[in-house]
């Protein structure tokens, strides 16, 4: 009986080095695409909420027109899911739309201030995201959004920025007006997104 030779068969070096150079194209071709998963997925965020803010909205219009268009203290509102809006009426500034939901019933409302923002925000959605007006809560990580009050039109809107995609502002503090945002006009009953 002869002795058996085995011989050990695996990769030679050049066949390693087309791996690792295949491996790379690859990784090289799909990096990008996964780079932007991120981007895409606070794209739809923001555009989750504020296709929800824009439901509410017209449901408060639907049910104060649904209820006969009911008044209180002399201004449109009505109860939504328990929570007394104030809505826009033909005697506001620059004669806007009326029924659109502008503040909280638990307040006397001359015109939109940033507070009414964050109430809105908090009140219209069933489970909103929290949001703050306060510039110094920005950095503690405990807000989705942050809230400005703008002027649209000639008429005062409420502005929601994401601040998950917010950028640096360059001294390491995050400028939250450089990201997503979408924006609320009572006056119109408008709600519009940008992403930046």
């Amino acid at each position: 009986m002869q002795g058996r030779t085995h011989k050990q068969a695996g990769f030679s070096l050049v066949e390693l080095v087309i791996v690792i150079i295949v491996v790379g194209l690859l990784a090289v071709a799909a990096l990008p695409r996964f780079m932007n998963v991120t981007d895409e997925a606070k794209k739809a965020a923001i555009e989750g909420v504020a296709g929800g803010y824009a439901t509410a909205v017209l449901s408060v219009r639907a049910q104060w027109e649904a209820y006969g268009r009911p008044q209180a203290d002399g201004r449109n509102s009505v109860s939504y899911d328990g929570t007394d809006f104030y809505l826009t009426q033909a005697s506001d500034a620059l004669s806007p739309s009326i029924g659109y939901p502008i503040a909280l019933t638990s307040k006397p409302i001359e015109t939109l201030v940033v507070n009414d923002c964050v109430a809105l925000m908090d009140n219209l959605l069933q489970n909103p995201p929290k949001v703050t007006s306060v510039a110094a809560d920005v950095s503690g990580g405990d807000f989705l959004f942050f809230v400005a009050l703008v002027e649209e039109d000639k008429q005062q809107a409420c502005r929601y920025y994401q601040l998950a995609s917010a950028g640096s502002d360059g001294t390491g503090s995050t400028n939250v007006t450089s990201g997503h945002y979408f924006t609320y006009q009572p006056a119109k009953g408008l709600v519009q997104t940008d992403l930046r």
